[in-house]
């Protein structure tokens, strides 16, 4: 089986065809091919199929367990299409669970080319009081097409993150676990961002949930709007306007291969 792999700041994934894999248990799979050691290496399994417009995906994280939507691994999947398309503002839409997220190229200029997705809008957002072994945390919720929960203040201890963010992950607020990021807004456009990726752990970079830290930060933070969101993997431009929160950043397709163990079934 065909398959590419394909990052955003380090948050990798893997591609295949849904033709491919069309009688494969996917979650399976991915817990195979995004293993470091004894498979292929990613975060997440992107299986995709081509459309008129671009292309629809389904997203399995490292651990096998389904996600919604991935905003670096729609942007892998732009990068992916439109690799033979010289155009600077072409322009794919990618169908996910959580709507269709149009993606544009606006820098083509190097081997990692610029992109402008329109995510959507931010629901069911709100402050909350959570207990986390024994500890009332103060956070912010919402769903992004996934469901995030940001943590607003100083950059936590490494102990405090790895143990706040597996806690808050498998809260019971969050019957299918949420996304954690944890963000210092270090200006009113700067926020950064320490990340606790459900079904992964700890993640250079990602996509919703650099626009579900900004969000939170401009709803109850004072942050500005429009404003840089750095994470480990780099730094990402998020404007949130009243039509859809717009995330821009790059994206490389990193290599092709073959797999070539028996696909689970």
């Amino acid at each position: 089986m065909k398959f590419i792999k394909a990052h955003a700041y380090g948050n990798d994934f893997l591609y295949v065809e849904d033709r491919d894999v069309q009688h494969c248990g996917l979650a399976a799979l991915a817990r195979e091919m995004c293993d470091r050691h004894t498979g292929v290496g990613a975060d997440g399994l992107i299986a995709f199929s081509h459309t008129p417009s671009g292309a629809r995906m389904r997203l399995h994280n490292a651990d096998g367990s389904h996600a919604e939507v991935s905003g670096n691994g729609v942007r892998g999947l732009a990068a992916l299409l439109l690799r033979g398309d010289t155009r600077t503002d072409a322009s794919v839409d990618i169908e996910t669970v959580a709507g269709i997220k149009r993606v544009t190229r606006v820098d083509a200029s190097s081997s990692h080319p610029s992109f402008r997705t329109a995510m959507g809008l931010p629901a069911d957002l709100r402050q909350v009081t959570l207990m986390v072994a024994d500890e009332a945390v103060d956070v912010v919720i919402m769903n992004f097409g996934n469901p995030q929960c940001i943590v607003l203040g100083p950059r936590p201890s490494d102990d405090r993150f790895r143990s706040l963010g597996a806690s808050i992950e498998h809260h019971d607020l969050f019957p299918h676990a949420a996304n954690v990021e944890f963000a210092t807004i270090e200006s009113p456009t700067t926020v950064r961002i320490l990340i606790w990726e459900r079904g992964v752990g700890p993640t250079t970079s990602s996509g919703t949930g650099s626009c579900a830290a900004l969000v939170a930060a401009a709803a109850f933070g004072g942050a500005s709007r429009n404003a840089l969101v750095i994470a480990p993997g780099g730094a990402q431009r998020v404007e949130w306007h009243d039509d859809s929160v717009y995330l821009t950043g790059w994206a490389e397709v990193v290599c092709e291969g073959e797999w070539f163990r028996e696909l689970p079934r």
